[in-house]
């Protein structure tokens, strides 16, 4: 109830911004005065611009709450450019009845040889994706739901020939439509639906409907927590401090933008260089501390490391104008200045992960440019630098799009976490969406709630002009890597970084793909090692040493990383186990002497204890 008054007022209150904004650009619409010789008004053009500015503006950002925070125009400006190629290549088009005929006849005879022989053992017409799941059951090798499923695979291939290969076609609107495409196919497959679905119709045999009924209250219950402003899947909570962000430390540090807490030492003495963590700030910190089983602060901790973490602070309208300039400043070097005052002398090993990883690069780059030499190591994980393959998240990225969501974040002063979770969404609706909602709604099978998806459902907000600057600098210009990104009017580069880097990239990645960080090396001279794991951009940098499904592999040098990312991938050996261990090994013999452990806090001592303000903000 709290949480629906709270979105009430935060609504009125935004509209009621928006009618005082309207009326204040409005204003010198007509407050040019006439010339003395003159008998009629003048209006003042500008006012004119700045009012319908305003009403754009505004139109847009409601609009993006039915579209998740995506634009319509870029999607139109690439379907269009698909439509026109086709309907001007009269070739493709006769390849593509060609092709339409020649699976209708092969779905004909595959339809007559079942039929005549059922239980017989024979070649499907078309075999499924390896990452595609929905079909592998029994069940559906069973006339009617062979059909159902071959067909839709058939038409899927179909379309995907009809949306690729188009001459003319700029890249990205071709990955647009292709994707926009297997989108719109996906909602309407068989899987999806429980008269055409046999592990369901199965189910609901077996257990009288029971299933469907559980789904029914699942499905209640997340309708629920979406109108009360909660993500789903918290039925049983995780509580933050107790449950999560457990690891006993200190808040010893805040300013307007981030807490700096400092753990509390678990071994009786510990390593002499302290470790600063700078987690993104798109979700809350406590990916690196969930329970502590998985807990990457715990376990450092644990190996005797002094471990700072940076909370960042949920944006809120008033900070509006934070920048990424900002975020550095307020941010790592900020914390860099306390940890020098807790334990002086002592370089630090830095630690970035996603965001926080690329803000740390440019920090680090800045700081050799500039002679500081506070830093002893850096260790990047899942973290882009070169964003001219980042996969297919720039499906999102272009001019439209991005001046599609700076009408979003003026409206409203931020972009919200679920205007940014529909894309992440769409990019695996497969999984996260489509196979989450045949389990629970139709199986009546509800997931349990794991430390994890707690988590991934305590959303930030992004700041208005930080946001910007970093999709138009970073991703859709890619400033950082080709050396034109500036700090204090100066430019930066990464091949300046003198500091030692061990960098971990995931196979599965969406968010930052592994070939992509792969290409670190590239730009960089100094020593770097580089390790892939399985898993994705979470779960795969969340690696409990105790999953006996892990695996990684490594090059300990630069030389190692010769040619290609898939050249590499084949050639280098698979370790099996968790990653941390070697990365443990790495940073142990870069952390110094054992020494006892430094006082908690800097000049202003403990504010509070862990996990702090920030990290309980809504």
């Amino acid at each position: 109830m709290n949480a629906q008054v709270g979105t009430s007022r935060c609504r009125r209150k935004r509209a009621s911004a928006l009618r005082a904004g309207v009326r204040k650009l409005a204003q010198p619409i007509c407050a040019t005065a006439p010339p003395p010789d003159s008998g009629h008004w003048e209006p003042d053009p500008a006012g004119y611009t700045a009012m319908f500015t305003v009403l754009d503006r505004a139109l847009h950002a409601n609009l993006a709450r039915f579209t998740l925070g995506l634009s319509p125009r870029a999607m139109l400006s690439a379907y269009l450019d698909w439509l026109g190629g086709v309907a001007f290549s009269p070739g493709k088009q006769a390849q593509l009845l060609h092709k339409a005929q020649r699976k209708a006849m092969r779905f004909a005879a595959y339809v007559r040889d079942k039929l005549s022989a059922p239980n017989a053992v024979e070649a499907d017409c078309i075999e499924p994706l390896p990452q595609d799941c929905r079909f592998r059951d029994k069940a559906w090798r069973q006339p009617p739901f062979c059909f159902y499923a071959q067909g839709f695979l058939l038409t899927q291939q179909w379309w995907h020939n009809a949306t690729t290969g188009v001459s003319g076609v700029t890249a990205q609107h071709e990955h647009a439509v292709e994707f926009a495409a297997r989108q719109w196919l996906d909602v309407f497959s068989p899987s999806n639906f429980a008269w055409t679905n046999p592990v369901v119709i199965g189910a609901t045999k077996r257990q009288g409907g029971r299933n469907l009924i559980r789904g029914w209250g699942y499905a209640i219950e997340d309708w629920q927590a979406q109108i009360a402003g909660r993500g789903p899947g918290r039925r049983d909570g995780f509580q933050i401090g107790v449950d999560v962000a457990a690891t006993p430390g200190k808040v010893i540090y805040r300013n307007r933008l981030m807490e700096l807490i400092q753990y509390s030492p678990t071994t009786e003495k510990v390593r002499a260089a302290p470790i600063l963590i700078v987690p993104a700030w798109i979700m809350k910190y406590y990916i690196l501390d969930l329970s502590p089983e998985n807990s990457l602060v715990k376990h450092l901790v644990d190996e005797g490391h002094t471990v700072f973490m940076i909370s960042w602070r949920n944006p809120g309208p008033d900070d509006r104008d934070l920048s990424l300039e900002d975020y550095r400043r307020l941010g790592p070097l900020a914390a860099l200045d306390v940890i020098g005052e807790v334990a002086p002398g002592q370089k630090v090993n830095a630690v970035g992960y996603c965001l926080g990883g690329a803000l740390l690069a440019i920090a680090a780059a800045a700081m050799a440019r500039d002679g500081d030499e506070r830093l002893n190591s850096l260790s990047l994980l899942a973290t882009q630098t070169d964003f001219e393959e980042a996969g297919e998240l720039m499906l999102f990225i272009n001019e439209k799009q991005i001046a599609f969501l700076e009408d979003v974040m003026w409206e409203q002063g931020f972009l919200d976490a679920k205007q940014m979770a529909g894309a992440f969404q769409m990019l695996r609706s497969n999984d996260l969406v489509w196979s989450r909602m045949i389990k629970e709604y139709l199986l009546g099978e509800g997931a349990p709630l794991t430390d994890l998806m707690a988590w991934n459902a305590d959303g930030t907000r992004l700041p208005y002009k930080m946001h910007t600057q970093y999709l138009e600098q970073l991703f859709l210009h890619n400033d950082l890597s080709e050396g034109r990104y500036k700090v204090d009017e100066r430019v930066v580069s990464l091949g300046d970084i003198r500091a030692p880097l061990f960098v971990v990239a995931t196979q599965t990645d969406h968010v930052a793909p592994w070939r992509s960080v792969f290409k670190l090396h590239q730009l960089v001279h100094s020593e770097l090692t580089f390790a892939l794991t399985n898993g994705g951009h979470n779960a795969g940098i969340v690696s409990d040493p105790r999953d006996d499904w892990r695996s990684y592999q490594i090059a300990r040098a630069s030389h190692e990383l010769t040619g290609s990312p898939d050249a590499w991938e084949r050639r280098t050996p698979v370790t099996r186990g968790s990653w941390w261990p070697a990365w443990f090994a790495w940073l142990g013999s870069r952390a110094g002497e054992w020494v006892a452990p430094p006082a908690m806090g800097g000049a202003d001592g403990v504010l509070a204890a862990a996990p702090g303000e920030y990290v309980r903000q809504p």
